[in-house]
């Protein structure tokens, strides 16, 4: 008998870590009809699940929002809700996969559940960042839940989820060498470095951050002329954006790869709060985090309901300010100006940091969570 797995992804990161899942179980050879039942895939996210053999019910990942920008989509979202629960209702489903976007995938759980079929939730919820009242919602809607940051998987326990940690899909598709990765600044010419601009996979992200981004850098570019600027882009559509946001007179080279290998040449980075900076880490990139917020919602909400000393992941994981984050930044660059400009002038200081990511990720590239995600899905269609 066929079995048929459930794909719920919201993010560019979502829809790429569910592509390496299918991939991996594809690999393994549990999707072979010859040796076992073979597996429907169906559900909603991008095209990188499609492409791996997912039917779409819609494309969700085009529709990826953040924040006060998701009221922008609200509608949409409710009305894919309710396509999900429909299709529940009328649909055998052996397995719910639901990867990150609590706030749309708590809905998708939730349905899931009232039609009896369990839910492996991959990316668990920030909750120890943030509203962790949380807590009951997710118990009451997911039978296992796999964590990609080491630290989670006690923390969920703690609070009688079934949790383990399975690694972090990003150091799946980094081919790195790691101990290739320190940088050790010895030929290094403040005067002519290499900064790496990464304003986010999302539309709402390249709107608020690319703009400051460019700011900092023709400051930091009429002080030292010969600075060269690299911005990666996700894909086609995304490059596009940034081409039309880029302000006049501003040179820069753009790249469509990842952000591992754009960083991994690079000196510095100015990179948007996300999933993001742990590429960068893995590069051996020193950084400088940021994260664009509405000023009203951040001081009335945003500041009493963090619960973290800090809020990039890099400095979580560190449990120190390993690596300056402005988050939020409201308007004025200028500090943002100013740290660029002191970590540029001390390439002891830009050396030491490049030393201390790479050593903070390393315990993490040991992993391989698509792999480990895989056997887990199997073992719950039995």
């Amino acid at each position: 008998m066929s079995k048929t797995i459930f794909i719920s992804a919201c993010e560019p990161s979502a829809d790429a870590h569910c592509a390496n899942l299918i991939t991996a179980v594809k690999q393994k050879g549990y999707d072979n009809p010859d040796d076992t039942p073979g597996i429907t895939w169906i559900g909603v996210a991008g095209q990188k699940t499609a492409a791996a053999g997912c039917d779409l019910l819609e494309d969700t990942v085009a529709h990826a929002a953040m924040i006060h920008n998701v009221f922008g989509e609200i509608g949409f979202y409710f009305k894919v809700i309710r396509r999900i629960s429909a299709y529940f209702k009328s649909n055998n489903v052996d397995l719910v996969v639901v990867c990150d976007s609590p706030a749309f995938n708590f809905h998708v759980a939730r349905a899931a559940k009232k039609a009896g079929i369990k839910v492996l939730w991959y990316v668990a919820p920030q909750l120890w960042a943030w509203a962790p009242w949380r807590i009951n919602k997710l118990r009451k809607r997911c039978d296992k839940l796999a964590c990609i940051l080491p630290f989670e998987k006690e923390w969920f326990k703690r609070r009688d989820l079934d949790a383990e940690f399975v690694g972090n899909p990003l150091f799946d598709d980094i081919s790195l060498d790691l101990s290739e990765s320190y940088k050790d600044y010895s030929d290094y010419d403040p005067t002519a470095a290499r900064i790496a601009l990464l304003p986010g996979s999302r539309k709402a992200e390249i709107q608020t951050l690319w703009p400051a981004m460019q700011e900092v850098a023709v400051s930091i570019k009429e002080k030292h002329p010969n600075t060269k600027f690299l911005v990666s882009a996700a894909n086609d559509e995304k490059l596009q954006l940034i081409k039309e946001k880029q302000v006049k007179d501003f040179n820069c080279e753009y790249f469509l790869c990842d952000v591992a290998e754009v960083t991994k040449r690079s000196d510095l980075a100015i990179v948007a709060s996300g999933s993001a900076t742990l590429q960068v880490a893995a590069a051996g990139c020193p950084m400088v985090v940021m994260y664009q917020s509405s000023r009203i919602i951040w001081h009335l909400l945003g500041k009493y309901l963090i619960k973290t000393r800090f809020l990039s992941l890099v400095n979580i994981l560190a449990q120190r300010e390993l690596v300056t984050e402005f988050m939020p930044y409201f308007t004025s660059t200028e500090p943002i100006f100013q740290r660029c400009a002191k970590l540029l002038s001390s390439p002891a200081g830009l050396g030491q940091i490049s030393r201390d990511l790479v050593n903070l990720v390393t315990p993490m590239k040991r992993f391989n969570a698509s792999k480990r995600l895989a056997e887990i899905a199997m073992d719950m269609l039995d």
